[in-house]
């Protein structure tokens, strides 16, 4: 495509090119694929390694039910339908697959001839669940990586673009740059090649969870190997399960692709999109999101959180962005290993006092703009306490509303129940989220906005990272509000939202 800064060199290296994402069932993956459809008509074909579910069986099924019908396509349908549809029809190929299983699932001779088909490898795909059962966790963290290790190898050591995260930097503080990570603890050998050897440590892990398989079951089996997990990753320097396993992923990459072509692309808290295809759009509650939620149910009035703290969002275009030129990147000059970090706390910084400032001036303002999200204005503020202080205020309240309960109980009083609830509420989020809110660490991404810069003013035109392009009053009050609403909330006033440890600990409050 030739724009008026002249012709992109992203679009004319990826033309023709065959490409397998993982993940596109999921907010990042779905918002790249758009992306692709969109901009890249002439890329050779897009093959999706799906799993079955209960309502949908097969990849093409699924495709067709749950990644095709989403609103990140609305405007893709009504501009150009017919180019939609053909692209669903002869450029997309489903692969009903397990990304944790040997080879996806597949008999040999299928994996082998989806590999003779492709030109590189996008991985998208994760469990983000901070508090996941450590063998889960590994499996879909780590373990899985295998298969794209072998996959490259059978192509014939194609490029590997694999999605990780800002925080695989764990308990390290101060500026984080575009490196492989040192853990904060624990004494794990690096080899001189850079990347951390893993091996054993992961054995000892598989060895505690087959050792707990032997004295658990059911929930209490559960309960175990997510209080493994979390033990664990403190432990090693991660706050919990998913950074730890994805750093675990980093390293067995870094590893067994030497000397070929791998990227690692950390994005920091991804939230809705600023411009494209349409600014707010979102699938779900994000990280952040945790404060706007617990403020709109007036379920949470004060969590732990350092106001003066960077809070890292990226909004997830620019994420799909920093994807497609770095999958470009590794077409024009193969053969490397990349780290990029796509983040806005060193470019353009947010403090979550600003952030919550925000969230509650839009709420006092424009309340009734947002009938999903506000059931009415909230009546009290939002506040940020440190996080020793809020947990010597829970202590205090906890026991008071223990006592208090039990003794109005008895006469029917039900408001001292509901109190207790919702500190529950917030002692569960502040458990999950706390780490995310009192940040010690600002991460750059100098060479992701050198990599824009080296692919030209085409590219840095249709493919932006830069998060300088983000007003944070606008985006937050106008783009990301406006989007939640829309978008991730469903029903009128009494919204429903899927299912994670968010949601679950603000139900627990309800």
């Amino acid at each position: 495509m030739t724009t008026s800064k002249g012709v992109s060199q992203t679009l004319q290296l990826l033309k023709g090119k065959h490409i397998l994402i993982t993940g596109t069932t999921g907010f990042v993956g779905k918002v790249m694929l758009e992306k692709i459809m969109r901009t890249v008509p002439d890329i050779g074909g897009v093959y999706l390694v799906i799993r079955g579910s209960k309502k949908h069986a097969n990849a093409g099924s699924r495709f067709a039910n749950e990644i095709a019908t989403s609103s990140v396509f609305e405007n893709l349908k009504l501009n150009s339908a017919d180019y939609f549809n053909d692209f669903c029809n002869n450029r997309i190929h489903c692969i009903t697959g397990e990304i944790s299983e040997r080879q996806f699932g597949l008999p040999r001779q299928e994996f082998r001839a989806l590999a003779d088909k492709l030109d590189a490898v996008v991985n998208c795909a994760a469990s983000v669940n901070f508090r996941e059962e450590l063998d889960r966790a590994l499996a879909i963290n780590t373990h899985s990586l295998r298969n794209i290790v072998e996959l490259s190898d059978m192509a014939g050591n194609i490029p590997v673009i694999q999605v990780s995260t800002c925080y695989v930097n764990g308990f390290n503080k101060g500026h984080i740059h575009e490196t492989i990570v040192t853990p904060a603890r624990g004494d794990i050998p690096r080899h001189k090649a850079g990347y951390f050897e893993v091996g054993n440590l992961i054995e000892e892990l598989e060895l505690k969870i087959a050792e707990l398989y032997k004295q658990y079951q059911g929930k209490e089996l559960k309960t175990q190997l997510i209080d493994l997990g979390i033990r664990e990753a403190n432990a090693c320097g991660w706050n919990d399960t998913y950074t730890f396993t994805k750093w675990l992923g980093e390293q067995l990459l870094l590893k067994s692709l030497r000397g070929y072509s791998l990227t690692l692309l950390r994005p920091s808290i991804v939230e809705s999109t600023l411009r494209e295809p349409s600014p707010g759009w979102i699938e779900g509650v994000k990280v952040a999101d945790a404060i706007l939620l617990a403020y709109a149910r007036e379920k949470v009035t004060f969590f732990p959180g350092k106001r003066s703290g960077i809070i890292d969002i990226i909004p997830a275009d620019l994420v799909a962005n920093s994807l497609l030129l770095a999958l470009a990147e590794q077409f024009k000059t193969p053969g490397n290993h990349h780290v990029y970090q796509c983040c806005s706390g060193s470019a353009n910084p947010l403090n979550l006092g600003t952030f919550i400032d925000h969230l509650m001036a839009e709420a006092k303002e424009n309340h009734a703009s947002y009938d999903k999200l506000f059931m009415r204005q909230p009546r009290k503020p939002f506040i940020a306490v440190d996080k020793r202080l809020f947990n010597a205020i829970t202590l205090c309240m906890r026991f008071v509303l223990l006592v208090a309960s039990q003794t109005l109980a008895k006469v029917g009083w039900k408001r001292g129940l509901k109190a207790r609830r919702n500190l529950d509420a917030a002692i569960a989020l502040s458990t999950i989220f706390s780490f995310y809110t009192e940040p010690e660490y600002i991460f750059h991404n100098n060479k992701l906005i050198d990599l824009a810069k080296r692919m030209g003013p085409a590219d840095e035109a249709l493919f932006p990272v830069d998060a300088r392009a983000i007003n944070w009053e606008t985006y937050l009050r106008k783009i990301h509000m406006a989007g939640l609403n829309c978008y991730a909330l469903k029903g009128k006033r009494q919204a429903s939202v899927p299912n994670t440890p968010l949601v679950t600990a603000l139900k627990q409050a309800a």
